[in-house]
């Protein structure tokens, strides 16, 4: 199983247009490299490639992977996209992927439901091309392609909720993904707001781990006077502090964890930042946008 992260912020990307906190001015002066929104495509075979999330900057990102750009006509190796949730920097892509002449979306009821009737992303996308609506069903398996399965799970969260939803059940999931010929597992998990015992054990023991790295700090918004809400509000778990992602995942027995969804704010985006270096020493990693991953 290849992965390959097409783009590793959170919502806005780095820098973010509107920002001139510090880590926004130190990329802008080439301090630290430019992110894209959070996506990743995922194949069994380097030919059939899967989008986990369409973030608004997945033309940039298609264009800069030649394993997704098109054959002599318009065939591409494009097989499906599945979401996470609704959030617009999952899925605004989707009205980016309207020229194709049809559409293969794995989601879970919930968030098709947000998709139509919330944000109406999915029936503006219907009016351009057929969409195939699989059904995500979370804690059952789901084969995607030869060699290549995975099942979503539920991830409990209290962030608002933007489209009136009106349930929590499959409003966020994670994907734990499995290839079949050599076994190897990988969970990509870009919201969390808590590790419960349900996700620990969906974590336990994959051979990669991309984890919400959203915040370094619970409050660090509130700090820089951005925002009012604490990371966990958010959705988020922070990475630092004694319940943070950074003090509970070593005792997982994960192979590679790797952090993705990197708020504009999160020092973890410049290499020589103390919080970089607390993450290296404990053998953590923090993804960039092209980063390859073999499982």
């Amino acid at each position: 199983m290849l992965l390959r992260v097409l783009g590793s912020a959170a919502g806005g990307g780095s820098p973010q247009w509107n920002c001139g906190c510090p880590v926004c001015a130190a990329v802008r002066s080439r301090a630290g490299l430019a992110r894209t929104q959070s996506s990743v495509a995922i194949s069994a075979d380097s030919r059939r490639w899967f989008l986990i999330n369409a973030s608004p900057d997945l033309r940039t990102q298609i264009e800069a992977f030649p394993s997704l750009h098109p054959h002599d006509d318009r065939t591409t190796p494009l097989e499906a996209v599945l979401v996470t949730d609704a959030e617009l920097d999952h899925t605004l892509g989707l009205l980016l992927l309207r020229e194709a002449r049809a559409l293969r979306l794995y989601a879970t009821p919930t968030v098709r439901k947000t998709l139509s009737d919330g944000s109406g992303i999915l029936r503006t996308l219907e009016r351009y091309c057929p969409v195939e609506w699989r059904a995500v069903d979370p804690g059952a398996d789901l084969a995607l392609a030869d060699g290549l399965s995975c099942r979503a799970f539920d991830v409990p969260t209290t962030k608002r909720d933007r489209f009136g939803a009106g349930v929590d059940h499959g409003r966020v999931v994670g994907y734990r993904l499995t290839d079949e010929r050599s076994k190897g597992t990988l969970v990509y998990l870009p919201g969390a707001q808590s590790l419960t015992p349900a996700l620990r054990g969906e974590i336990e023991g994959c051979a990669c781990l991309l984890i919400d790295g959203t915040c370094w700090r619970d409050d660090e918004l509130i700090r820089l006077g951005l925002a009012g809400k604490t990371s966990r509000e958010m959705g988020h778990l922070p990475i630092d502090g004694p319940d943070g992602s950074l003090a509970q995942l070593p005792s997982m027995g994960v192979g590679r964890t790797i952090y993705v969804h990197m708020n504009n704010t999160n020092p973890i985006l410049l290499e020589d930042a103390p919080e970089r270096h607390t993450l290296e020493e404990r053998g953590m990693e923090v993804a960039m946008d092209g980063l390859e991953i073999q499982v």
